[in-house]
């Protein structure tokens, strides 16, 4: 029997798909293995099941967008999550995550997690200038469930964020059915122990949503690279004002005449995105295209 899927899930080299209403274990063929590809969560696939339910993928449908960290394929939307208190936000990590979102054509949200801990207000100033939509949540009080939930709609979803700031504990509150465990935050070492170890897709509100492990950085060698030029075209508050700097070369960094730099000393663009958008362009600006090949 042929199916067309969805994979689900990805863990110890199988495959879980989900067609025709149910889901299948599957493995790939060994020509993808040859050819150097490997099948993500998220993608579309068409596979052969036997009459123990096990089944082969056969074919990887072409995919919308692709992210290496986290490993996910036709993801429509990502949902940034930071939560205001233990881990503290880091914005650079944050903004980073915007922009290779951005790069890769999906539309980013930022969701403030554990609001009833803590005075949200400085971290919600930075991201309401952006433009992208920003969630304050609490799954302790309800604040911004509803929100989250309706924002899943219809749409292949990731969350993602750095260890212990909640993702899975958000999850359980748009589903009481989902039941995933939760990390528990090391004092010692500042991040969440016995979390998320696998990228797994669950249905929520009519779309597919992704709990997954947490990042630490850009994973230049295998995908995650923005050159120079294209890195202001991944701040979304940059966009009104590119191409109106007085210089067609503008790095947007302390340049004569940029608008954007213009807007951050008039309180436009938030301080904090402008100083993270400068030492990101700082880290690749000396990097050609041929030393990633």
């Amino acid at each position: 029997m042929q199916l067309i899927g969805t994979i689900v899930k990805g863990i110890g080299g199988f495959y879980y798909v989900e067609a025709a209403d149910s889901v299948y274990e599957c493995k790939a063929r060994g020509i993808f293995r040859k050819e150097k590809i490997s099948p993500l969560v998220g993608d579309c696939v068409e596979i052969t099941v036997n009459d123990n339910s096990k089944g082969t993928i056969d074919i990887i449908k072409p995919r919308k967008s692709e992210l290496i960290r986290p490993p996910i394929a036709n993801v429509d939307k990502i949902f940034i999550v930071a939560s205001i208190v233990e881990p503290m936000p880091n914005t650079s990590v944050i903004d980073m995550m915007t922009a290779i979102a951005m790069h890769k054509g999906i539309e980013p949200s930022i969701i403030i997690s554990k609001s009833d801990l803590s005075d949200i207000g400085w971290l919600y100033d930075i991201y309401t200038t952006t433009g992208l939509d920003v969630f304050c949540v609490s799954p302790v009080t309800g604040e911004g469930i509803d929100a989250v939930r309706e924002a899943l709609r219809d749409h292949i979803s990731a969350f993602t964020g750095n260890s212990g700031v909640g993702k899975s504990t958000l999850l359980n509150g748009l589903d009481k059915g989902l039941g995933l465990n939760t990390g528990e935050i090391s004092e010692k070492l500042g991040r969440g122990r016995h979390t998320t170890r696998h990228v797994e897709l669950f249905k929520i509100n009519g779309g597919y949503v992704a709990d997954t492990p947490g990042f630490t950085s850009i994973d230049i060698e295998n995908g995650d690279f923005i050159s120079k030029d294209e890195l202001p075209f991944c701040f979304n508050e940059f966009l009104p004002y590119l191409g109106k700097c007085r210089f067609s070369s503008c790095a947007h960094i302390n340049d004569m005449g940029c608008k954007i730099v213009e807007a951050v000393e008039n309180r436009i663009i938030s301080k904090s995105r402008h100083e993270n958008y400068t030492s990101m362009y700082n880290s690749v600006k000396n990097i050609k295209s041929w030393q990633l090949d």
